[in-house]
C-alpha cells in the first residue's frame, strides 16, 4: 500500500457508497483491469512518487488503484472544483489507502491548497488534466511567484532556493489528459520553459476518438438534462467548436431531436460541420436563435457580452471545455440587475426588461458538475493510456527530450486490441501478399 499521507475529503463516512460506485465502474473497464493485474505482479512504478491532478470520479479511482498496484506512492487532487464525487474520494482514502485532496464545490483557495499538497509530495511523475499542476510547479521553479495562485505562493515562501530547485529536479516526466492541457504544455515548450518530458495522452487515437467524441457527447447532454430537465427535441442547440468534443456534442444533440447550429473559427472544421448536416454561422447570428448554448472550444470569451445581449428570454448557457473562461461570466454579471439560484447547478440572471438567461454549473464542465462525466467504458481506454504512459515514462525518460510527446503507437494499438477483444470482436489479419503490396511501389495496374 502507498505511503499514507494526510488527506482532505468531505466526509470519510461516505466511503461505503463510494466503494460500490468504484466497483460498478470497474465492471466496464476491462482493459484497465488487465493492466492493473500485470502491475500488481511486476510493480513497474515501485519507488515512484506520483502526483495526479484529475477529476476525482469512480473511473479515476480505478486508475488510482492501478497506479497504486504498480507500486506508485500516489497523491491525488481534483482538477476542477465541481467535478469531485465525494463518496469516491472518501473510498479512495478509507478503502484503498490513496491520499486524496478533493471536495466537490471547494472554493478557489481550497482548490489551490490541494494543488499545493500535490506539489508538496515532491513527485517524480506528474499526471495532469488541464496542466494546473505543471504550470504551478514551473512558475515556482522559474521564480515567477506573481504568476502563481496566492495559496501556492504563500507555501513557496517557506521553501529555500535549494528546496525550490529540488521540486523540479525530482521530476522525470509527466502525462496530460486533456486538449486544454496539451495546448498549455505546447505553449510552455515553445517558450522554452518546459523542463521535463510530458506525454500528451489526449493525442492517442484510443483517447480522443472515443473519450472526446462519444464520452463528451453523451455526458454533456446528460449534464444539461439533469440540470434543467429540458426536452431537447425541437430546441435550437448552439455548439461552439467542432473539434472532437464538438462533433460528439453535436451528434448527440441531433440524436435527441435538437436543431443543431455550429459556430467555428476554423474554415475546414466549418465545412466538415456543414457536410455533416449542421447549420454553420457566426456566434453573433446564432446568439439570437439558440435556446441552449454549449461551448467546447478550449478558448476564452467565446460567448461574450455582445452575445448575451442578443439572446432570447430563457436561453440556457453552459460549457463543456476544461476552464470556465469560455463564457464571459463577468460580462453576464454586469449586464444583469439580479441573479438567483433556481435549481441545482442553474443560476438565473435577469437582464433588461423581462429577459432571463440561465447559466449552468457556474460555467464549469457541465458533464462533470451536473452529471457523472464520461461513461466508464470509454474512460477504460483513456486511463489505460495514462497508466501505460506513466510506465513508459519511468522506463524511457532518460532518452526523451524535454518536450511534449505523443503516446507511442504500439501502446495506442495494444489498447485498441485489448478493448476490441473485451467487446467480443475480432478483425481480419492481412495476408503476407497484402502486407507486401501495401509496403511496395512497384506493382501498379
Amino acid at each position: 500500500m502507498p505511503t499514507q499521507l494526510a488527506s482532505h475529503v468531505k466526509d470519510p463516512s461516505l466511503a461505503a457508497k463510494g466503494r460500490l460506485r468504484i466497483e460498478w465502474a470497474d465492471k466496464s473497464m476491462p482493459v484497465l483491469a488487465q493492466i492493473r493485474a500485470r502491475f500488481e505482479k511486476e510493480k513497474p512504478l515501485r519507488g515512484i512518487r506520483l502526483s495526479a491532478c484529475l477529476h476525482v470520479t469512480s473511473e479515476t479511482a480505478n486508475l488510482a488503484r492501478t497506479l497504486a498496484a504498480g507500486g506508485a506512492d500516489l497523491v491525488l487532487c481534483g482538477s476542477n472544483p465541481l467535478s469531485t464525487q465525494d463518496e469516491v474520494a472518501a473510498a479512495l482514502v478509507e478503502d484503498f489507502g490513496v491520499a486524496v485532496y478533493a471536495i466537490k464545490g471547494e472554493d478557489h483557495a481550497t482548490y489551490y491548497d490541494h494543488i499545493r499538497a500535490a506539489l508538496a509530495h515532491r513527485p517524480n511523475i506528474t499526471m495532469d488534466d488541464g496542466a494546473d499542476l505543471v504550470s504551478s510547479l514551473l512558475f515556482l521553479a522559474l521564480g515567477k511567484d506573481s504568476e502563481v495562485d496566492p495559496v501556492v505562493r504563500a507555501w513557496a515562501k517557506g521553501l529555500s532556493p535549494a528546496d525550490r530547485k529540488s521540486l523540479l529536479e525530482g521530476i522525470v516526466g509527466g502525462t496530460e489528459e486533456t486538449t486544454t492541457g496539451v495546448v498549455r504544455l505546447k505553449a510552455m515548450e515553445k517558450a522554452g520553459v518546459l523542463k521535463f518530458p510530458v506525454i500528451a495522452v489526449n493525442e492517442a487515437q484510443t483517447k480522443h476518438f472515443f473519450d472526446n467524441r462519444y464520452g463528451t457527447g453523451q455526458s454533456t447532454l446528460d449534464g444539461v438534462i439533469r440540470a434543467t430537465n429540458l426536452l431537447v427535441a425541437g430546441l435550437n442547440v448552439v455548439v461552439a467548436g467542432y473539434g472532437w468534443c464538438g462533433k460528439g456534442v453535436s451528434m448527440r444533440a441531433r440524436g435527441l431531436g435538437a436543431h443543431v447550429i455550429v459556430t467555428e473559427i476554423d474554415p475546414t472544421r466549418a465545412i466538415e460541420a456543414a457536410l455533416d448536416g449542421f447549420r454553420v454561422m457566426p456566434m453573433d447570428q446564432a446568439a439570437e436563435i439558440g435556446d441552449v448554448f454549449i461551448t467546447v472550444t478550449g478558448n476564452k470569451g467565446v460567448i461574450a457580452a455582445s452575445h448575451f445581449a442578443r439572446m432570447k428570454d430563457g436561453a440556457v448557457v453552459c460549457n463543456s471545455g476544461h476552464f470556465n473562461v469560455e463564457l464571459d461570466i463577468p460580462a453576464l454579471e454586469r449586464l444583469s440587475h439580479a441573479r438567483r439560484p433556481i435549481r441545482d447547478f442553474v443560476e438565473e440572471f435577469s437582464l433588461d426588461g423581462q429577459r432571463k438567461i440561465y447559466l449552468l454549473a457556474d460555467g464549469r464542465l457541465i458533464n462533470l458538475s451536473a452529471a457523472e462525466g464520461h461513461p466508464a467504458s470509454v474512460m477504460d481506454m483513456s486511463f489505460a493510456n495514462q497508466a501505460l504512459a506513466a510506465e513508459y515514462m519511468v522506463k524511457n525518460h532518460s532518452t526523451l527530450e524535454k518536450k511534449v510527446h505523443v503516446v507511442p503507437v504500439e501502446i495506442d494499438r495494444e489498447i485498441a486490441r485489448l478493448k476490441l477483444a473485451s467487446m467480443g470482436m475480432s478483425i481480419d489479419t492481412p495476408t503476407p501478399e497484402q502486407v507486401k503490396y501495401m509496403n511496395s511501389w512497384e506493382e501498379g495496374t
